[in-house]
């Protein structure tokens, strides 16, 4: 055997997966994603997928578990938790405590939410103060076109769902930002600092009241405006959740038309592979779960995250349904995290190990850990589980890769893995690499959409 048949036959190769692809396959990757787009216009916010993806799934014949039935191989349920986190399920051929498969992706993505009391006039010009959510770059955010999403929830009972800026005919809204001419001054600040949190004000109105008495007269006409429109009063903003989110629609990026430029796509981008995928399956082997899950990217804590006892309680009504018990199963399951990984940059590769970096159009990512620095906040899948899983994606013919989060010591960050681990589930992060996370405008690769796609699929089936 010579040098480059023992090479082939020993090394580990990354090839870039564009060059692995039939015409079938390109134009599989290409429709799908066509599909991906549109959730990723509609989804911008946890509620909105929560409530598109509900929408698909009757679609296919899923309905809200009744925990008073008894279901049987192949049935289709879903748990939809204050709609702002949703789970759904199809009953396996195989006991439930032999284990079920879980894909657990989020849906929440960095913005800026408004603060209860967020409506000032400030030299006859109405602002919005926010709250920054996640992780942002904060200099990224002013001078984007935004849109405005949430809801108002009244003393009532009722809640008036609000969308302004998505259409072509809608207003637009914007945080400003300083003329370079003037911006000397702000320019000696620090990169992390030169747009202050208190600075991410958003415009929304300049146009007074039409009457020449009073003060803020400009402020008044905008809750005039918001009255008119949706019958609220400035004390309802105290109970309404308003969100903040670029007003860009989804768009291939690239002569090529290789990319995907959007908005929120950490993590849509694994959750519609969860989602889709399971919409897909008719009877799994083992029971199937995809939960989207909120508050993600601020810790997963709160009733809609995954700290909470939500998952639990799915697999735990489902185990009584069989009369089962939810402890055997949970130690008996697996788990795919679908979060995303940092795909590295051919701008900024210092931040990266190359050996252990992921890549564009190099597949779908294995994270064995995460965390920050010395492992920390990371459930470290077992090598036992990870070689589990390289087996199912290349009998199935997936594209796929490892990577690390960056250097050791460059950062680090989290997803839901240990979460679901702790509750003894085998758990290893599988996703898709994104460029510019946690930007207004992220990229990702279509090729490498649909091949997590493609292993959510192999997964839960």
């Amino acid at each position: 055997m010579n040098a480059k048949e023992l090479k082939e036959k020993l090394y580990y190769q990354k090839k870039n997966g564009l060059l692995k692809v039939d015409d079938v396959t390109l134009k599989a990757v290409s429709d799908y994603c066509e599909g991906y787009k549109n959730f990723l216009d509609n989804a911008k916010t946890e509620r909105e997928a929560v409530k598109t993806a509900v929408a698909l799934a009757e679609d296919k014949g899923f309905k809200a578990f009744d925990r008073s039935k008894t279901y049987k191989a192949g049935d289709k349920v879903y748990f939809n938790n204050r709609g702002k986190t949703v789970a759904f399920a199809i009953i396996g051929k195989e006991d439930m405590e032999k284990g079920v498969n879980i894909t657990a992706a989020h849906i929440d993505s960095p913005r800026l939410d408004l603060k209860p009391n967020p409506l000032y006039e400030e030299i006859e010009l109405a602002l919005f103060k926010t709250h920054y959510y996640g992780g942002i770059r904060k200099y990224q955010w002013p001078t984007v076109p935004l849109a405005l999403h949430g809801v108002f929830a009244k003393k009532d009972g009722s809640v008036v769902e609000v969308n302004i800026g998505e259409d072509e005919s809608d207003p637009k809204f914007v945080v400003n930002d300083l003329l370079p001419h003037l911006a000397a001054e702000q320019s000696k600040r620090t990169l992390s600092d030169g747009i202050r949190g208190e600075e991410l004000n958003v415009l929304v109105g300049s146009h007074p009241f039409k009457d020449d008495e009073g003060s803020e007269l400009v402020r008044l006409n905008i809750l005039k405006i918001l009255n008119e429109k949706y019958d609220i009063v400035e004390e309802d903003f105290l109970s309404a959740e308003l969100e903040m989110v670029p007003a860009y629609k989804a768009s291939d990026v690239g002569f090529d038309r290789s990319l995907i430029g959007a908005y929120g796509q950490d993590d849509r981008v694994c959750s519609y592979p969860a989602l889709t995928a399971i919409l897909d399956i008719t009877v799994p082997e083992k029971t199937a779960v995809a939960i989207l899950a909120d508050k993600e990217e601020i810790g997963s804590d709160g009733n809609t995250g995954l700290n909470s006892d939500f998952l639990l309680h799915v697999i735990g009504d489902i185990c009584h349904t069989q009369g089962g018990d939810v402890t055997v199963c949970l130690r008996n399951s697996k788990c795919l995290s679908a979060d995303v990984n940092a795909a590295t940059d051919p701008t900024f590769q210092d931040v990266m190990e190359r050996r252990n970096a992921s890549f564009v159009n190099y597949g779908v990512v294995i994270t064995k850990y995460t965390g920050s620095r010395g492992k920390s906040g990371t459930s470290d899948a077992s090598a036992e589980y990870v070689a589990e899983v390289r087996a199912m994606l290349d009998n199935a013919g997936i594209i796929w890769q490892t990577g690390e989060l960056g250097k050791v010591d460059a950062g680090g960050g989290g997803t839901v893995a240990m979460y679901i681990a702790n509750l003894g589930v085998d758990v290893v992060d599988l996703g898709v690499p994104v460029l510019s996370m946690h930007a207004p405008f992220e990229t990702t690769s279509k090729l490498d959409v649909y091949m997590c796609y493609r292993a959510m699929y192999e997964f839960m089936k």
